[in-house]
């Protein structure tokens, strides 16, 4: 008798796992997508997953509901291991009504959100779903708002990463949008409030899915996403590398790992990456990759706004979050796409104890009519708000220019910089020397026998006067010049006095960033 009991739970989780059954798997394989179970076994350590709330389904009678079976009611919940590091995770079932969302998935997910909150382990949500059951109506509603509660509440307390693997539409995409990370598989995952179908009846627009919330849109145009794979094994392996940079929660450090590459190791490439002439480009990559353990580094949003880099790297085996200007685009010039992706970063690493680098080569906020129309004061403030806000170490390196707001939005020991460092290409004042000149000595230029001779000399007189890092040091607004190959030295060795940095903050509810 216990044995026909134990025979008939094997078979009863046998069917469950088949979700919406054979036709439907076949479907969705030939989709080019795997299958909930087949997404977490091919992301978790193997053999480590545990699944939680496999019996339940929907209860809904209207509409024919009462007739139609909802394995595990679309949707697989658990807890397992990555890279040997407990995570909580949950993964839409396509197979099964469209993998749409109704009362009982939606407690579901947040159940497993709960636990996730409770335990400090990071939460992955796998999405691939039709969005709202609609056979549920308002059930549905309130279980969204329900996940979206959840979200708010866990962040900055665990890490959030949400993945798109199939459609994301509508309410739905709210869950992801309050998250840390999403990653989108090109050609497959796809995220819009509003389908091509509604557009084009509201407005006559005619767009491809793809075009309006495919993987290339939202990380390279809209600023959504953050990381795009041409599949669904490559996202996965992304999803381990980035977890690989991130603690389990905030109340711990990160993980370090053991390090091989000399902390005193010097990078004499850094000596000459600077050009002689101030307006021409270099690749600020190089410079993260020189200091970098192993030359190992994990961009961060890519495709988007790049001009300004951000991703992570390892000190001795540490993790430590990298922002920097890309001379190679625009400049390096901040712009509100810049900002936006600056600041998101940044309070992203402060709220998991992750520190901060700053490599610095800007020439000023990006000029023009549809910056200022678009709010760029306003979302330049809000990376001035992000770095001033953050309690975790933070050490500025100016490699080239720093200058106007520009150079207190990267960072600059008024915003908080612990350690300021520049290069002794260095140029730091309100403006570059060649406009300056322009106006401080515009009247004896225009006097002048040879104007064009003279604004040369008095640019040098500008560079040599103001435009330079040794202004700054007198002044103790930067602690020190040094030479370019040793940086990584003075940055690891800073880095390891400031582990122990305490912040005493002033007493309020939580301010109020420039949104």
């Amino acid at each position: 008798m216990y044995m026909n009991k134990i025979d008939d739970l094997k078979e009863r989780k046998k069917v469950i796992a088949l979700g919406g059954g054979e036709k439907a798997i076949e479907k969705q394989h030939a989709s080019g997508k795997l299958t909930a179970r087949e997404r977490i076994a091919m992301l978790l350590d193997e053999g480590s997953f545990e699944e939680i709330d496999a019996f339940v389904t929907h209860r809904c009678t209207d509409f024919g509901m009462a007739s139609k079976k909802t394995p595990a009611d679309g949707v697989v919940c658990g807890f397992g291991l990555i890279n040997g590091r407990r995570v909580c995770v949950y993964a839409q079932d396509f197979t099964v009504l469209g993998g749409s969302l109704g009362e009982m998935h939606a407690k579901k997910i947040t159940k497993i959100q709960d636990l996730a909150i409770k335990a400090g382990v990071p939460l992955i949500g796998m999405n691939d779903s039709g969005g709202a059951r609609v056979q549920e109506g308002i059930a549905a509603l309130q279980g969204y708002g329900e996940i979206f509660a959840r979200n708010i509440s866990a962040s900055g307390v665990i890490p959030q990463i949400s993945v798109i693997l199939g459609p994301c539409a509508g309410g739905a995409t709210y869950s992801p949008a309050l998250t840390d990370f999403i990653l989108m598989v090109n050609n497959v995952g796809r995220m819009f409030i509003t389908g091509p179908d509604v557009i084009k009846t509201v407005t006559g627009e005619e767009i491809e899915q793809e075009t309006l919330g495919g993987a290339r849109t939202h990380n390279e145009v809209s600023g959504v996403a953050h990381y795009m794979s041409d599949n669904e094994e490559e996202c996965f392996d992304c999803i381990r590398e980035l977890l690989s940079y991130l603690p389990q929660n905030n109340m711990e450090t990160t993980p370090e790992v053991a390090c091989d590459d000399d902390v005193n190791r010097l990078c004499p490439e850094l000596d000459t990456i600077i050009p002689e002439q101030a307006n021409k480009a270099y690749d600020m990559k190089k410079v993260i990759e020189s200091l970098s353990d192993n030359g190992t580094f994990m961009e961060y949003q890519p495709l988007f706004a790049r001009n300004l880099i951000c991703g992570y790297m390892r000190l001795d085996g540490k993790s430590v979050g990298v922002i920097a200007n890309q001379p190679n685009m625009m400049g390096g010039s901040l712009d509100i796409d810049a900002s936006d992706k600056g600041a998101r970063f940044i309070r992203t690493c402060d709220a998991f104890n992750i520190p901060l680098l700053t490599l610095q080569d800007v020439p000023g906020f990006l000029p023009g009519s549809a910056q200022e129309y678009g709010g760029i004061i306003r979302h330049g403030a809000k990376m001035l708000y992000a770095y001033g806000e953050a309690t975790v170490p933070k050490i500025t390196v100016i490699t080239r220019k720093g200058f106007g707001g520009s150079y207190i939005a990267m960072c600059c020991k008024a915003l908080g910089g612990d350690l300021v460092y520049a290069w002794p290409s260095a140029q730091i004042a309100v403006m570059g020397a060649s406009g300056a000149a322009n106006i401080v000595f515009r009247k004896e230029i225009k006097a002048a026998d040879d104007p064009a001779a003279l604004r040369v000399e008095k640019i040098k007189e500008y560079e040599d006067t103001v435009a330079n890092p040794y202004v700054a040091g007198s002044l103790g607004y930067i602690d020190d010049v040094i030479v370019p190959s040793k940086t990584r030295q003075y940055i690891i060795n800073a880095f390891d006095m400031l582990s122990g940095k305490r912040v005493s903050t002033v007493s309020k509810k939580h301010g109020n960033i420039p949104l």
